[in-house]
């Protein structure tokens, strides 16, 4: 009897656990904030579970559709066909802000132009500007890398930056935010770009002028929070309103004062 009722025990521990363990998928952008709240969440409730991958915005709605994951992080906002997915799956999918985060413009360190407005950004990922001396730059090729069409960075870029003209035939598309950079660090005349928490001293972060030239403004926090600079964008976690139940405790904890100092260290703006 004793033997049948720890193994009971066993069971029901089991379950509770697996019914707390939580699955993120999506956004690379949203990826370093995630992790690392999935890593303080579990510290601050033992018995929890909580696993966090990328390949993409659309990825992770794709999944949420699909039933696989549990949280779709996203630096989009939903489309409105996915939504229609969402209730021909029999579910109303539920949005939440827990983050914003300001786009950079990356370059190679030894590039020696510093700004550009959006309209010669248009220029560059659209292959009208092909050399850098056209933007006042040494006489070199450009290479532009972009995300792939999967990602909510590729389309909010596409929308805001090159307002919704189409990209180059034949531009570098990349899996991941991190590819960009790499390729970025070792390519002289390259260009991409990337979230805010992914900048480093291996890329130069060019300033960038939406007013045809008059006022350039770098990517920062400061500048992201003070509206000044221009590529802004809000970093979403998307569920099902039936899971509800189940993904808030952990979404409570992104937002509470903990969660929100872990998105300011890691290099977003908060919400508050």
């Amino acid at each position: 009897m004793k033997r049948i009722i720890i193994a009971l025990a066993v069971i029901a521990w089991g379950v509770a656990f697996s019914a707390q363990a939580q699955k993120i998928k999506g956004s690379d952008t949203c990826l370093p904030v995630s992790q690392k709240e999935a890593e303080m969440f579990m510290k601050a409730n033992p018995g929890t579970a909580v696993t966090v991958t990328g390949g993409g915005s659309g990825v992770g709605i794709s999944a949420l559709i699909e039933g696989t994951t549990d949280i779709a992080q996203s630096s989009r906002r939903i489309k409105f066909d996915e939504r229609q997915k969402m209730q021909a799956a029999g579910k109303t999918v539920k949005e939440v802000v827990v983050a914003w985060d300001a786009l950079a413009i990356i370059v190679n360190p030894a590039n020696g132009v510093s700004k550009l407005t959006r309209e010669q950004l248009e220029g560059i990922f659209t292959g009208k500007i092909k050399n850098w001396k056209e933007v006042g730059g040494a006489d070199m090729n450009i290479v532009p890398y972009s995300r792939e069409t999967s990602s909510g960075t590729y389309e909010f870029f596409k929308e805001s930056v090159l307002e919704n003209k189409n990209y180059m035939n034949g531009i570098m598309s990349m899996p991941a935010t991190g590819s960009i950079v790499q390729s970025v660090s070792q390519t002289r005349g390259a260009i991409g770009y990337v979230g805010l928490a992914y900048l480093n001293d291996k890329v130069k972060a060019l300033q960038v002028s939406y007013d045809q030239g008059k006022t350039y403004v770098a990517p920062s926090v400061e500048n992201a929070r003070n509206k000044s600079y221009p590529v802004v964008r809000p970093l979403y976690y998307y569920y099902a309103s039936g899971a509800e139940a189940s993904v808030k405790p952990f979404i409570d904890y992104v937002l509470s004062p903990a969660g929100q100092q872990i998105v300011s260290e890691v290099g977003f703006i908060t919400v508050q």
